[in-house]
């Protein structure tokens, strides 16, 4: 039976202690929440909580409440202190589409993609 070398079970032991929040069926397209997304991967999470206070899109509260949620896992759950965090990961993935119909010229209709997104935020020590 194959065990692990010692050197493969010390970096499995050093991984770093990570806490995520997923905001599932945000009712707003991936492609916009991921430009809001893109300011705040790499920062601490206090400096991305305050871009994401002072950015005038519609994802930032909701990229905001994720944040908040996956900081309060880390100091809740895993007892991490909040002044060495940073957003680990940080992405924005389709959720389910609703198909609906607007209607058009000469009694015909178009469809209308009411696309949807979830929101995952990761963060860990540094």
């Amino acid at each position: 039976m194959a065990t692990k070398s010692s050197a493969a079970q010390g970096a499995f032991q050093q991984e770093k202690k990570s806490a995520r929040a997923v905001a599932r069926h945000a009712r707003i397209s991936p492609r916009k929440v991921k430009i809001v997304i893109d300011l705040i991967r790499g920062k601490s999470v206090d400096q991305a909580a305050a871009i994401l206070m002072y950015t005038p899109k519609a994802a930032s509260p909701l990229v905001l409440k994720a944040l908040n949620s996956a900081i309060a896992n880390a100091e809740n759950n895993l007892e991490l202190n909040r002044g060495d965090l940073y957003v680990q990961r940080v992405f924005a993935d389709p959720g389910p589409t609703m198909k609906r119909f607007v209607a058009r010229s000469r009694g015909s209709a178009s469809p209308m993609l009411k696309r949807t997104s979830h929101i995952t935020v990761v963060v860990a020590e540094k």
